[in-house]
Formats: structure tokens, C-alpha cells, sequence
């Protein structure tokens, strides 16, 4: 296990909400969410390992050491049961703990996400790239996945905060989180997700399409599904509204 950076935002007392960040993201790209859910809330933003401020152990990932340092870091802060939100890796750890720990979880949102992202060699060949180039290597298709072209071209100066956190990602912790998303597949496990779940898919996200998020709600007891218009993979930057009145409809329990 890591201890993962993290920032602490809302009540000591609240109910507990542990935000999990994208790859190549850090802890920065929730700003758009943690003023509305901390009025409410204990929000846990985090830096997955390998990214941001956390540690940069060597690579490959198991994605059950990604899984494991959330976990570490509940226990760290005490807390028992937390709901979880994650942004595609942070969705995939956020599932993967639903299904391994469901007693850890309260609520659970995947966002963006998939139980299996596609063919792991797809996933080795980006490692490798990242590892011989560095992340500029493969900033610009990174940035054509998170936003729609609309988006880009009338928000620069987002465009250019995104750019510079996925470019300051540690070259060899997105590497050897690449190898963990090649071994990642929860699709015959999500029947052992218990926590109420909402799965929310960007209509234009070619990194992740709806038919990820619907194959996750379709196998999860009672899930909810939303596909978010307008919307690529980092929804919660592109449509903030949509997306956080989704997300503290379902916090909510509404």
C-alpha cells in the first residue's frame, strides 16, 4: 500500500464522500464539484498512486493495489462506510471496492467508466509509449477523448488546465497504471455490488461509450443509468451542471 495524498473539504461530521480521480488527472479535477457537495458532505479527494502528489511506486500496477491504497486511506481517516465517486480509473477502483469490500461502500457513482476497458494490449502499447516518449507523447489524443471539439475550442483556458495536470502526471505512474487497466475485468463480479449505484455515461465518449455504462447498470441490482448530452469523457468538467445535479440527486438518495 501507498498513503495517498488527499485534501479534505466540508463537516468533520458529514457523511463521508471520497472522489476518484481519472487517469493522468489529480485531485484538481473535482474543483467543479467540491464546493456544492462539501455544504453537505465530508469530500475525500484523492491522488490515485502514481499521480499527482502520491507516491510513484514502481510499476506495473495490480489494479488490487489501486483498489488497496483507497482502502488504506478509509482506514487511515477512520472511516467506516464512505460513498465513492470515480471518474474512469477512479469509476473502475470505486467498483472494484463495491465489489470486494460492499460493507466499505454506501453509495457508489462510476462515471465515465467500464468494468473492462478493451483489449489489454491496447493498454500494454500505451505504456510503453508513455514509458519510451513521455506523457506529451500522447497529450493531444488524451485531450481529444476527455472533451467534445466544441468544448475545446470555446473553453481554452480549461483546455489548458487540463493539459498541464495530465502533462505533470508522473510518466512512469501512468505507465504502470496503464498495465493495471490491461488486467482489469469486473464484468462477470458486479452482481456482488450491494450499494445503491448510479452509472453515468458521456453521449460523446469515444474513450468510454454508453454501452460501457449500460452493461454495468444492466449487471448491477437497481442501478440507475444517465447518459449526459454533450458530454466526453470528463463529464464532470464539460457539463458540471448536469453532472452534479445527477450526482447529489443520487447522494441524496432521490
Amino acid at each position: 500500500m501507498v498513503e495517498l495524498n488527499f485534501v479534505l473539504d466540508g463537516p468533520h461530521d458529514a457523511p463521508p464522500v471520497v472522489l476518484l480521480n481519472s487517469l493522468g488527472a489529480d485531485l484538481s479535477m473535482w474543483e467543479e464539484q467540491v464546493e456544492l457537495l462539501a455544504h453537505g458532505h465530508r469530500i475525500v479527494r484523492c491522488d490515485l498512486r502514481g499521480h499527482g502528489a502520491s507516491p510513484v511506486p514502481s510499476g506495473p500496477y495490480l489494479p488490487e493495489e489501486l483498489a488497496g491504497d483507497v482502502i488504506d486511506l478509509l482506514d487511515r481517516l477512520e472511516i467506516e462506510r464512505a460513498t465513492l465517486v470515480g471518474v474512469s480509473l477512479g469509476g473502475a477502483m470505486a467498483l472494484s471496492i463495491a465489489v470486494d469490500r460492499p460493507q466499505r461502500v454506501e453509495r457508489l457513482a462510476v462515471c465515465f467508466s467500464a468494468a473492462q476497458f478493451g483489449p489489454p494490449q491496447s493498454w500494454r502499447e500505451r505504456a510503453a509509449k508513455v514509458r519510451a516518449d513521455g506523457i506529451d507523447a500522447i497529450s493531444d489524443a488524451v485531450l481529444e477523448r476527455w472533451f467534445t471539439e466544441s468544448f475545446a475550442e470555446s473553453r481554452p483556458q480549461v483546455l489548458a488546465r487540463m493539459r498541464a495536470m495530465l502533462e505533470s502526471t508522473p510518466a512512469a505512474g501512468y505507465a504502470a497504471c496503464c498495465d493495471a487497466l490491461a488486467l482489469l475485468d469486473l464484468r462477470d463480479s458486479l452482481a456482488a455490488v450491494t450499494a445503491p449505484t448510479l452509472v453515468m455515461s458521456g453521449a460523446e465518449d469515444p474513450a468510454t461509450p454508453p454501452v460501457y455504462g449500460r452493461r454495468i447498470a444492466a449487471a448491477v441490482a437497481g442501478a440507475a443509468f444517465a447518459e449526459l448530452p454533450g458530454a466526453a469523457h470528463l463529464g464532470n468538467v464539460e457539463t458540471p451542471d448536469l453532472f452534479n445535479a445527477l450526482l447529489l440527486a443520487h447522494l441524496q438518495g432521490l
